[in-house]
Order: C-alpha cells, then structure tokens, then sequence
C-alpha cells in the first residue's frame, strides 16, 4: 500500500528539482534544455567535477556523452 503523503513528498522533491534546474539555467544562461542539464546532473551525482564547468563547457558535451548510459535509438 503506497502512503499519500510518500507520493506527495515525491512529486514535491520532482517539482523543487525542476526548479531548481530552471533556476541554474536561468542564473548561468546556459543554453541546453532542462532535461539535458537534469540528465547531466544525474550522470555526475556522485562524481567530482565542478557542475559549473560541466554545464556551461561546450567541450564538456562530448565527453558527457561517452558516460552517458543512455542507449540510442537511432544512430545519426
């Protein structure tokens, strides 16, 4: 049996982290789209690199991809 106040709590922390990602975006104008910056953010979690560089670095994007394990649907 799933709580209401567990689905709550987890659609309010989904909410402030969207936010807060827009707010990044927004203070840093950084030209990627929310779910770029949110899929970088969950990819460096728990590593070490200054999130500053990594999401305004345009070099960054490529070495990004190859930690990404996210699988292509299609390839370009």
């Amino acid at each position: 049996m799933v709580l209401p106040n567990a689905v709550k709590a987890q659609i309010w922390i989904a909410i402030s982290v969207y936010l807060l990602a827009a707010i990044i975006k927004k203070k840093l104008n950084i030209d990627r789209s929310l779910s770029e910056i949110l899929q970088i953010l969950s990819i460096t979690l728990f590593e070490n690199p200054s999130l500053l560089r990594v999401l305004t670095d345009p070099g960054m994007r490529n070495e990004m991809e190859l930690f990404s394990n996210q699988l292509k649907l299609f390839d370009a």
